[in-house]
């Protein structure tokens, strides 16, 4: 995986020249067929949504995402979004081999959204068809800004999102442990020193789960390890996985399982060997 310095220190010090920009608008559920990348390039996307194959690596793009691929890799897409898909191709090539064995690798970028990278890359698509050396000067100059914005961007990301990861692994062991107990959005999000809002979005992101969802997900798991177990009332379990109501209790069982616990209950019995 290529990290943002490691991208930087690249581009700070090797030798290389910008070969082509172009700007393309898709339509929405437009697809690309496959083909095979003939030069270095970064898209960037300014506007919809994308779905890009890489050497059959399926990457998910976004307004903000940075995409990047090497000559003779096999690439396909399709837009996914409801609106059109905009994006800018850079594609560039180096003066020593050194550099090009190092970008011989696709990898995602995925800093924030930022309006001054599309406003740079506008302005980069306007005199990347210049030919002396001033121009060609002045593109270098607006790609290394570009990269400077969208690098910043990354390593920011990383920062902030390193404590919203620390926090949210101690948030899961924290409902591993404390399952039982009345547990809300409000009371979990003040625990770990985050809002309501932000701790459900941290939470989502590396758990793919809402805080709640994942409560009931847990406590039903446990249930179902228990009704398993032994001959237990349902009214039992219900509670020992935190819910007083067992109709609630049963109601949600069924949702996750599909069965109820009673008949959970009666079919890991009759499964187990006498």
């Amino acid at each position: 995986m290529m990290n943002a310095d490691k991208l930087a220190d690249i581009f700070a010090g090797g030798s290389y020249e910008i070969n082509g920009v172009h700007r393309l608008v898709i339509q929405p559920k437009s697809v690309l067929r496959e083909f095979k990348t003939i030069k270095y390039g970064f898209l960037f996307v300014v506007r919809g949504e994308a779905t890009i194959s890489v050497n059959e690596k399926e990457y998910k793009l976004r307004r903000g995402s940075v995409l990047h691929a090497a000559p003779g890799m096999r690439m396909d897409a399709r837009a996914t979004g409801l609106t059109e898909y905009e994006y800018y191709t850079v594609y560039y090539s180096f003066g020593d081999a050194s550099g090009g064995r190092e970008c011989d690798v696709h990898f995602l970028l995925d800093p924030a959204a930022s309006p001054r990278v599309a406003e740079l890359l506008a302005v980069l698509h306007q005199n990347a068809r210049t030919k002396d050396g001033i121009g060609r000067l002045r593109a270098k100059q607006l790609f290394l800004s570009v990269l400077d914005q969208v690098l910043t961007g990354c390593k920011h990301r990383e920062a902030v999102s390193a404590p919203g990861r620390r926090a949210i692994e101690a948030a899961v062991d924290y409902i591993n442990g404390h399952y039982m107990d009345p547990l809300t959005l409000d009371e979990l999000a003040e625990l770990h020193a985050m809002s309501p809002k932000s701790f459900s979005y941290f939470f989502h992101k590396h758990t793919g789960l809402r805080p709640i969802d994942y409560v009931i997900h847990y406590r039903m798991e446990r249930a179902r390890e228990l009704l398993g177990e032994g001959n237990y009332l349902v009214r039992d379990v219900a509670v020992s996985v935190g819910y007083a109501n067992p109709l609630y209790f049963s109601r949600a069982f069924k949702k996750k399982f599909g069965v109820s616990p009673t008949d959970y209950a009666l079919q890991t019995s009759n499964r187990r060997p006498e």
